[in-house]
């Protein structure tokens, strides 16, 4: 016989098995969906190039919260938006459900190796590390942070005002809110100042400013092409390409990086020398070297990715927070009879703090408003920071669906066999506007939903926030929550309780930006136009 015959044998039988694997595995061809408009781009220009979260509510209403879109050549993705899809995906399987490749080297561009990149033991050990510096206390305690940079721009808009001949001004709300946001995530997470809100900014607030609108927003065809196609490259050539290519808005990344490793090693040499000479204090990036040095050794986080976690969490803390204030400003003056409800409630809750002789709001105080909080969450339900999530399925899998999917042949299925490497969309915005779960009203921005005890909702825990997705769910849940619904709350009880907004007629030509988060976008420019005015107090309403 001769020497090759086993080998060929061998090559032959992998080449059958393999066929039979891609042959056998499950298909998506009977599921239901939308056609590429393009077999080079399929479905992902309605996703990435039109207005956030439009296209998204279409393919709900017509195909319900599983459909079957397109990739580049063709290739089958899953959109979904089904809870108890969902559910499976963050809670059950979390880690059966990885970042897909291609966004993992964009977190690594924006946030290095932190908690945002990190997958499966990686991400489990640096999740450990980091959650007692957001607990409940920890996150509490940085209300007075938060408390002080809303009122510097109360300051500032009160200025000008006061220069105006009616009281009231069109001001680019985003503008003074996103660099009071950067402040106080500088200061609660590293007790760092960024000098943003003065005239001259410090090196790294100005590598922040509109950093994700600068590199992310209104992709270009060749653009979204090849950040698909991605998808077949390896990481370390894609990460090469990232780090290499010219590009202004990855020269920004770029940028951002050196500035904040710069600072980041800086402040973690301070926090070490500060904890070895037992000096206490409360910033998160003081309790994440705290929280490190009790580690076993295999355990704990390098230099590096420390480092890593001071990118991820200007990022997460500044960029979501600074456009919802922005997007909720909107929705409250196109929305007045809520808005003065809101301002009554709070005029109502400063006038029993003088009462009983208190100085400043707490997290109590917040918590005893029920209309701020039915407020913030059907704006966090209405309005997302960011549209959907992208995952990959790691193995053969079944998806369970909580409303039974209608198949092309005229099946009706309750479980989606789903084969390995299988690129998935995760829905937030269509998940907010299913009605399956929120109500035959669920597409009304209705705040009284939340103060309705007798409207049921399905039994399915998916978010870890009144069961919303802003914050995603399950093992991949934003760690930082509570610090980001404590800062919210602090900036809109302030200025709501300060100023009233109306629209302007430039506001209307406001565009939801798919930037990974939803931009407030005229043109190039980042921007949300608001008619301010001073707020009436109740007795001059």
């Amino acid at each position: 016989m001769d020497n090759r015959s086993p080998v060929v044998v061998l090559g032959v039988g992998a080449l059958v098995f393999g066929l039979y694997r891609l042959w056998t595995r499950p298909s998506l061809s009977d599921v239901q969906g939308p056609q590429p408009k393009s077999f080079w781009l399929g479905n992902l220009p309605e996703l990435f190039q039109e207005e956030s979260g439009e296209t998204e509510y279409e393919w709900l209403r017509e195909y319900g919260g599983v459909a079957r879109v397109k990739a580049p050549f063709g290739e089958d993705m899953l959109w979904i938006s089904d809870p108890k899809a969902l559910q499976y995906i963050f809670h059950t399987s979390g880690y059966n459900f990885p970042k897909q490749p291609e966004r993992r080297v964009i977190s690594r561009l924006i946030g290095d190796t932190g908690l945002t990149w990190a997958e499966g033991h990686d991400h489990q050990r640096q999740r450990k590390v980091m959650l007692p510096a957001f607990g409940s206390p920890e996150s509490k305690a940085l209300l007075p942070v938060f408390r002080h940079y809303a009122e510097q721009v109360t300051s500032k808009w009160k200025d000008t005002l006061a220069g105006t001949e009616h009281g009231a001004a069109e001001i680019n709300v985003h503008e003074s809110i996103a660099p009071a946001t950067l402040e106080a995530i500088g200061e609660a997470a590293f007790d760092y100042k960024l000098g943003v809100l003065g005239n001259e900014a410090s090196e790294l607030g100005g590598a922040y400013r509109n950093l994700v609108a600068s590199i992310f927003s209104s992709p270009s065809n060749a653009r979204i092409f090849s950040q698909a196609v991605a998808h077949y490259i390896p990481m370390w050539i894609q990460d090469y390409i990232y780090d290499n290519i010219p590009s202004k808005g990855l020269e920004k990344a770029r940028i951002n990086r050196q500035a904040a490793h710069k600072v980041a090693n800086e402040l973690l040499e301070m926090k070490t020398e500060a904890l070895l000479s037992g000096k206490e204090h409360r910033d998160v990036m003081s309790i994440l070297v705290r929280e490190n040095a009790k580690e076993p050794s295999e355990s704990r986080l390098s230099h590096a990715e420390i480092v890593a976690q001071m990118r991820t969490l200007m990022l997460a803390g500044q960029e979501t927070t600074s456009n919802t204030l922005s997007w909720l400003l909107r929705e409250l003056a196109h929305q007045p009879a809520v808005q003065a409800r809101l301002r009554a409630e709070i005029h109502a809750a400063e006038r029993a703090l003088v009462a009983r002789g208190a100085a400043e709001f707490t997290v109590a105080d917040f918590e005893a408003m029920p209309y701020l909080q039915a407020v913030l969450k059907e704006h966090l339900r209405f309005n997302p920071p960011l549209p959907h999530l992208f995952r990959q399925s790691a193995r053969q899998d079944v998806l369970p669906l909580a409303v039974p999917l209608r198949t092309r042949s005229g099946r009706v299925v309750t479980e989606l066999p789903i084969r390995a490497g299988l690129r998935v969309v995760l829905s937030i915005c269509a998940y907010h506007r299913n009605p399956d779960v929120w109500g035959a009203d669920a597409d009304v921005f209705n705040p009284d939903r939340w103060l309705d005890a007798s409207k049921a909702r399905p039994a399915v825990n998916v978010g870890v926030y009144s069961n919303l997705l802003t914050f995603a769910g399950g093992v991949r849940g934003c760690i930082g929550w509570r610090f980001a619904i404590y800062e919210l709350q602090a900036f809109l009880v302030e200025l709501v309780s300060q100023f009233r907004f109306a629209p302007t007629d430039a506001a209307a030509r406001v565009r939801r930006t798919t930037a990974i988060v939803t931009v407030p976008t005229i043109g190039d420019a980042v921007a949300m136009p608001l008619s301010v005015s001073l707020a009436p107090r109740d007795e001059d309403a």
